[in-house]
Order: structure tokens, then sequence, then C-alpha cells
């Protein structure tokens, strides 16, 4: 299906274009269309009609998104909206939920990451995944960094290894605070410091893409800081999606934001459009406290 732009408004198969002079009364109905800037130049992922079942509850209904190279993209809304449940799609994570089924398109640099013959293990390491909580393996800090370099065939010698664990604790601010204890266990570090642990390791095999599902929920201020600056940091060489529940966070992250309800994408474009100037009625509801 075609998706429509006029004047940077998206309807996607709903019917119906926003009108940006909309007076609805409270608590009257509001038609939960997308606007905004769906589609962006080149690329990365490019999702369009996904749908997510859970058994008979439909959890994601008709999102179409594209996510940018070398920015961060952040999912917003209200708990039970559905923006881990589509993040999860990016990298196929859905498929670990027995009763889940995913529809529609999700394309990695063209490719259909639903085909068949797409190798999740190599998809997974092509769009790496960062958790709530951090979740460093029971391993020394090293080989926590070292692990999907090995499996993948990254690295020739033992010196091949020693440069890609020492430059991914590099990327990931930590290699100053650990380079003398590597062999001391992951699990041993701080909260901050496992999570960036988590993202050494994630960026260990060169990915494309990383997606990050609420990653300072667990930390303190300033552990959240670092990662804040590290994500900033990150986004020069990779493509960052980001949930998060902190609309603060949202707005010092992220270059584009899209904002979830109750399953619906309903507003996606420039963050500081969307925190400023939202053009949906439910986006300046919640951006403004009304709910959520």
């Amino acid at each position: 299906m075609t998706i429509e732009k006029h004047q940077h408004v998206v309807n996607i198969s709903r019917g119906l274009v926003f009108n940006e002079g909309d007076q609805s009364l409270p608590g009257e109905a509001i038609e939960t269309k997308t606007v905004g800037q769906v589609t962006v130049d080149s690329p990365v992922i490019s999702a369009r009609h996904v749908n997510v079942h859970y058994g008979e509850k439909q959890a994601i209904k008709d999102v179409s998104i594209d996510v940018a190279k070398n920015a961060v993209i952040a999912f917003i809304g209200p708990s039970g909206c559905g923006k881990s449940t589509f993040l999860r799609c990016l990298n196929r994570m859905n498929d670990t939920i027995a009763n889940a089924k995913v529809s529609g398109s999700i394309r990695l640099d063209g490719s259909d990451i639903y085909d068949r013959s797409q190798d999740i293990v190599q998809l997974r390491a092509r769009v790496g995944m960062v958790f709530q909580k951090p979740n460093p393996f029971p391993k020394s800090i090293y080989e926590n960094v070292a692990y999907g370099p090995k499996i993948h065939g990254l690295a020739g010698n033992r010196a091949d290894l020693d440069e890609i664990v020492q430059l991914s604790l590099r990327k990931a601010g930590l290699w100053e605070e650990v380079k003398d204890r590597l062999d001391n266990p992951g699990t041993g570090l701080s909260g901050g410091q496992q999570q960036r642990l988590c993202i050494a390791r994630a960026i260990a095999v060169d990915p494309e893409v990383i997606l990050m599902d609420e990653p300072c929920s667990a930390l303190d201020p300033i552990a959240t800081a670092k990662v804040e600056d590290l994500i900033d940091e990150l986004r020069e060489n990779y493509a960052i999606v980001i949930v998060t529940h902190n609309m603060q966070q949202a707005a010092r992250v992220s270059q584009r934001t899209a904002y979830f309800h109750l399953g619906d994408l309903i507003e996606v474009g420039p963050t500081e459009q969307i925190f400023t100037n939202p053009r949906h009625r439910l986006t300046e509801d919640y951006i403004t406290g009304r709910f959520g």
C-alpha cells in the first residue's frame, strides 16, 4: 500500500488526515492514525504495515516506520503501548515467545528479516540488543566482550581478539575503568558499568543497529548520564533505537521520536517538533501530562 505524504502529514491505511486545527472535546474519540515523517532517506531499517498478535490479543497495529543511519530514534508512550514489543520485532526477539505472530514487512538494508532463509544468529549480530536490566555473562570482563567475536569468527588470532576487546571497551567508555582487571567477573562491576559492558559486548560484533530497551531505568542519575553521553557518541557509527519511559531522556538523546498509543504508532518526526509542536492530539496529551 502506498504511503501518502501531504505537507509532512502521513496517513497509513486509516482513511483520514489529521486536522491540525482539531478542537475535539475532552473524552471524544480521536482517530488513531499516524502523522509525521515516517520515511527517511536510505533507511537502515524499513518497517511497513507491521502487526503483532499474542494469541488473540493484538499488540501492534499496522505500524510503518523507518530507522535512519547515524541517528537515534526514541520510542515513547505509556506502559503497555507496544513500544518494546515493536522494538523486539526489529531483531526477531519475539520469535522466543511461543504465541507471538508478526506480519508485515521489516527490511534491513533492503532484505526481509523474516524471510525463511534469514540466519537469525547473524541478524542479531547486525542488530544488537541492550536490555533494561544489565545482563553480563557469568564470565570475565574480557570474555564478555570476546564471546561474540569468537563465535562469529571475527578474530583470526589472540592479538586480533585483544584489539577488538580493547576497542569495544573504549567505544563503550569503559576501558580506563577496567583495563587492569579484565580477568575479573563482569558481574562484579557496578550497575552502570555492567550496562556499558553489555553495550561493549553488543558493538564487539560490529552491528549496524543497536536496540536499547529502557537501558537506564535500573541506573542511578550519574550512571544514566554516562550512558546517555555514550549513546550520543555511538550514533556517529550506528543507528540506535531506544525505548524509554523518560521523556526528558528522549529529548536529550534522540534526533527523531515516535509516539505509540495502545499498539498504534500515532506520530513520528524530529524530536524537537514532537516535544514543542506535536501534530496529533494524543501526542500532545501525553507530552503535556494529561495521561500516561
